[in-house]
């Protein structure tokens, strides 16, 4: 009985200790994150100015918010910017990773190379691509200084072309992430079948048009997710780059609520943007966690 007493102790140790190890940070987690999300959407139904104001308004701040020209400016830079990023960084990623797959002989240098941005932060990359397109002292003063006087290339001052170069700099930091996932779904698809179809006599465009690229459905759908996310949080980059201007020109949500929040003292419309980008994040993410579920169902 003893022995067996003891079997049964540790079993219940084997069975609890991970729990408790782990339940600090799920404790954290659930303090830091979920309950500050309640936080943030309650406020957001309240009056709350300058200071926290917990009486119900009702969708008081939701109609402020979309009263707000600079919104608009916000939605319409984040559509403009989350087409061209999620565009550029797939088309970029599927052709590196389809040159990558024909298995070059610096393959690994290559790659390096492409996926080196991504280590950066996009403080740093904001810091880096705004030396290089200020007119005054980058790729403008650069050419320029070669002879080519009448070349003009200031997007960065421009409130119609600015938010291009936020896009300039994002695909530049995430297409060899996009990459990495391509060159990772390429190498797993067997090689007998693309000796199969090229037998049939299907020559290379074909062979990735109507075979190989319907084959990477899962993992455009993952690109798709990942490069979403990064689009809507897109925060740091534009703060670093162009600090939401001219003016408000490339202003962003995140940038739109950080502004109002921090430096306006509207902490009810800025809750009201962050709840409206989280119903944004859900309305991606639920999709895609049902697919997979599905997935591995059947």
């Amino acid at each position: 009985m003893p022995h067996a007493a003891l079997h049964r102790f540790l079993r219940r140790v084997d069975t609890w200790l991970p729990r408790l190890v782990i339940s600090p940070s799920g404790a954290a987690v659930f303090v830091f994150v979920y309950l500050f999300i309640a936080w943030t959407i309650y406020v957001s139904f309240t009056r709350s100015s300058v200071l926290p104001d917990y009486s119900f308004a009702g969708l008081v701040q939701y109609a402020r918010l979309w009263a707000t020209p600079r919104w608009y400016v916000a939605i319409a830079n984040l559509f403009i910017f989350t087409t061209l990023f999620m565009g550029g960084c797939t088309v970029i990623g599927i052709m590196l990773a389809i040159l990558l797959d024909q298995r070059i002989r610096v393959e690994g240098v290559i790659r390096t190379i492409y996926l080196y941005p991504m280590a950066l932060s996009f403080i740093v990359t904001g810091t880096a691509w705004k030396w290089i397109l200020n007119p005054g002292l980058g790729l403008e003063k650069m050419v320029q200084s070669l002879g080519v006087t009448s070349f003009r290339f200031d997007w960065l001052v421009n409130p119609d072309m600015a938010i291009y170069t936020v896009v300039i700099a994002g695909i530049w930091q995430s297409s060899g992430y996009a990459m990495a996932l391509f060159l990772a779904g390429l190498r797993s698809i067997d090689d007998d079948v693309l000796k199969a179809a090229a037998v049939d006599g299907a020559g290379p465009f074909r062979l990735y048009i109507q075979l190989v690229l319907p084959m990477l459905r899962p993992i455009f759908l993952s690109v798709f997710v990942v490069l979403s996310h990064l689009a809507i949080k897109s925060f740091d980059l534009v703060i670093a780059l162009t600090n939401g201007g001219p003016g408000y020109a490339t202003d962003m949500p995140a940038t739109f609520m950080y502004s109002f929040a921090f430096q306006r003292s509207e902490l009810g419309t800025a809750a009201a943007s962050a709840t409206m980008m989280l119903a944004t994040v859900v309305a991606i993410m639920v999709p895609y966690l049902w697919s997979e579920l599905r997935t591995e169902r059947q």
